[in-house]
């Protein structure tokens, strides 16, 4: 199997075709592959607290280039970890002199700042003047500790507050100055947060949640509302707290990824002996020793031992991998029976799975088609509620006699009601959770732009070699002429292929090593161009060879035809052993077919998708093993332009297309498919780093379960679209009616949040 594809099929390739091609259908590959470069960065002031945590690294180039005197600092920013925290950062810092770019990525909290300023404390303060902390990350040291554990009295105090003001209210026992100052109690104890997030917001022409529930709150309290501003604040606050929760489990969903390996493993030293050590520290080329129900620290290669490896986290296998001296072993993958050793062939930082990290994270920052409309839609439509709301308060009590309290009352619970917090949450939320769901299941998806765009399509293309077939030719038919020769032809072509290079003679000797046949000296050995090769054997000259040398030495036959055209038919190359009498024995060799092939065709037929074989092989064999494996149609004979131009064709008869393969011949035909998925991908650099969709093992039934979470993501995405506007539409008609209260409100709009947020979790579950 070829691990060459990617060398360039995206590199070379996908540049060249994705703007001629891909965007015709749809496509925006702005972000496919590395940071997403954003001049400037997508700045919508989410209203809500879209608190996603779902957008990988974001690059955003200021006025100011950077220079060769730039450096680079990096802060561990808490709070920062959605859109509004973004947006507030680079408006901030986008105006300090000396700040040339930055770079965002909200998952993991943390800020890259390129500047030329003498010291970082410019920076600190400005970010400190939006109510953020920024924590500097020396380079080398651990990233900054965790927040300190909130404490959980000041929510108790405002719910005891905002309980009792609305009891006192209720039972009218307590005088209005003193449910007034129940309630201010509740809102200072659980609301001063929101309300320093709400003015900062404000300040900055930003109408986020914060500020939106600041602005609810405050019109509650100057109208006499004092025990429904309490309830107001104390709900939001808790509905907020949840929210976080439940985004940490979409968050940790990647991040736990890296737990994975070890912090130390035993490393030979130069004396001899053995030592632990830190992972982090061992350098390439060291060995290391793994004992059975150890995780494998580092890649590798097993130079000593034996013995099967739990490779799931790496390639989602569901079984264990037998591992012998020259196999290839992955970081945080776990050593179940014997003990091995190992070469190290890659550093921490860049081992297959903190690869597969890192390219997760960076498609995180990809925004999926559902995103960009989200994020477009509630820049528009959050100042247009904020301004319709401000009519709401105004226009009926000035023009249609309307009492000023109701309608200003309205115009509070509208505020609450009609952020858009729910729709800018939802998308992020699933598309994360599907991104390591997929990941868990050895499936790496490079941009939400193809999770979400799986779902449509409806034709697959396959190249043959190492993708339906294992790419290695093993001897399959055996067929003596004599009697007398059935057990002596073997070893006599063994003897003969073992000399050459030609992969189907190294089938024939590979089948008599594993029957542990004799082999015999040969004399006189020549390569015949074409044909096959001749030598002597116990001073008895043979010929080993195709069809076209016995047809040169004449000894051809009607009945020796027919034999050799029903083995070709199959789709294998046939090979013959001859003297000088005539032919002696027939070996036949072919690549044979994956046993997971057959199962993954039924699965994508089930879901509706037509198969098309694409193969450089001759026509018979690429029908064969079509038949064999039950694809629609097949198509042999192919140089790379014609499986580039087999893919135009289906495009032109209204097809979605995808296209699988692991050689570099694939690579026009990958990059003009909707979505390109790469066979193998393990411990392949440029696959990892370039493909659509990297299948982290040679196992073609992950297209299928590809295609099934790409189809639940865009079910769970139009639902929680559609959950979030009909509530909020049916809220809105309650309100109008004078039949909505503000805390009700509150109950409508975090509710609907919470709910699109756990039907977005959903895709983690196993």
């Amino acid at each position: 199997m070829s691990h060459s594809i990617h060398t360039p099929h995206k590199h070379d390739h996908k540049h060249d075709h994705a703007h001629d091609h891909k965007h015709d259908h749809g496509h925006d590959h702005s972000h496919d592959h590395g940071p997403a470069k954003l001049t400037p960065v997508d700045n919508h002031g989410h209203a809500g607290s879209c608190c996603s945590g779902a957008a990988g690294p974001a690059v955003v180039t200021l006025s100011e280039a950077p220079t060769a005197g730039s450096r680079l600092s990096t802060f561990r920013i808490e709070a920062m970890d959605c859109p509004t925290e973004q947006t507030l950062i680079q408006n901030k810092l986008g105006k300090l002199a000396g700040v040339q770019q930055l770079e965002f990525n909200l998952i993991n909290r943390i800020l890259g700042v390129t500047h030329d300023l003498p010291s970082t404390a410019p920076i600190i303060d400005a970010i400190k003047s939006i109510g953020m902390q920024a924590d500097p990350i020396e380079e080398g040291s651990p990233a900054a500790a965790p927040p300190a554990k909130k404490h959980w009295w000041p929510l108790a105090v405002s719910g005891v507050g905002a309980l009792g003001a609305e009891v006192l209210h209720f039972t009218g026992v307590a005088p209005t100055w003193v449910i007034a100052m129940v309630a201010l109690v509740s809102i200072l104890s659980g609301g001063l947060t929101t309300y320093k997030k709400g003015w900062i917001a404000l300040k900055n022409l930003n109408l986020n949640i914060n500020a939106l529930m600041s602005i609810a709150v405050t019109g509650a309290i100057l109208i006499g509302q004092w025990p429904e501003a309490a309830m107001v604040m104390f709900l939001f606050t808790v509905a907020e707290l949840i929210e976080a929760k439940s985004l940490d489990r979409a968050r940790n969903a990647i991040s736990g990824l890296m737990q994975m390996t070890p912090e130390q493993a035993t490393v030979q030293q130069a004396d001899g002996s053995w030592m632990e050590q830190e992972v982090k520290s061992i350098e390439l080329g060291a060995i290391v020793r793994v004992k059975p129900g150890e995780r494998i620290g580092l890649d590798g290669e097993v130079t000593a031992g034996q013995s099967t490896i739990d490779q799931a986290p790496i390639t989602g296998e569901s079984l264990p991998i037998e591992k012998a001296i020259g196999d290839k072993v992955f970081a945080g993958t776990i050593n179940q029976a014997g003990s091995l050793e190992y070469k190290v062939t890659a550093a921490a930082n860049n081992s297959t799975l903190a690869r597969i990290i890192h390219a997760v994270e960076q498609a995180q920052g990809a925004r999926a088609p559902t995103q960009r409309f989200v994020d477009s839609f509630s820049k528009v439509y959050t100042p247009a509620v904020f301004l319709f709301a401000l009519g709401v308060a105004v226009i009926p009590p000035l023009f249609m006699a309307g009492v000023w309290f109701d309608w200003i009352y309205r115009a509070l619970v509208l505020l609450v009601v009609a952020c858009p917090c729910a729709l800018v949450i939802s998308t992020p939320v699933t598309i994360v959770s599907g991104l390591a769901a997929a990941a868990r299941k050895g499936i790496l998806i490079k941009g939400g732009v193809y999770l979400e765009g799986g779902y449509k399509l409806d034709y697959l293309a396959l190249d043959k070699t190492g993708t339906i077939t294992h790419g290695k030719p093993v001897q399959t038919d055996y067929l003596p002429l004599f009697p007398n020769l059935e057990n002596s032809a073997p070893a006599l072509a063994a003897s003969l292929a073992g000399r050459s290079d030609h992969p189907v003679s190294l089938a024939i000797a590979n089948a008599a090593l594993d029957k542990n046949l004799t082999i015999h000296a040969v004399d006189n050995f020549e390569a015949l161009a074409g044909r096959g090769v001749r030598g002597d054997i116990n001073g008895q000259t043979y010929h080993l060879g195709n069809h076209r040398l016995v047809e040169d030495l004449g000894l051809c036959s009607p009945a020796l035809e027919e034999k050799l055209f029903a083995l070709e038919k199959q789709g294998k190359s046939v090979v013959l052993l001859l003297d000088k009498s005539g032919p002696l024995a027939l070996f036949a060799v072919a690549d044979t077919v994956k046993e997971s092939s057959r199962e993954a065709i039924e699965q994508l037929h089930d879901l509706g998708i037509k198969t098309l074989m694409l193969t450089g092989d001759n026509t018979h064999t690429a029908q064969a093993i079509a038949t064999q494996v039950g694809i629609d149609q097949a198509q042999g004979d192919l140089l790379p332009t014609d499986k580039l131009q087999a893919i135009e064709t289906l495009y032109g008869q209204g097809h979605r297309v995808g296209m699988v393969g692991d050689g570099i011949n694939d690579a026009p035909a990958l990059a003009r498919a909707e979505i390109g998925f790469a066979m193998a991908a393990a411990g392949t650099d440029t696959a990892i780093e370039t493909a659509d969709v990297a299948l982290m093992d040679d196992d073609l039934r992950k297209i299928p379960a590809f295609i099934r979470l790409s189809r639940q993501t865009s079910s769970i995405l139009k639902q929680n679209i559609a959950l979030a506007l009909v509530i909020k539409a049916i809220y809105l008609a309650v309100t109008f009616m004078g039949m909505a209260t503000m805390w009700m409100a509150v109950f409508a709009d975090m509710g609907v949040s919470l709910l699109v947020v756990f039907n977005g979790l959903r895709l983690l579950r196993k």
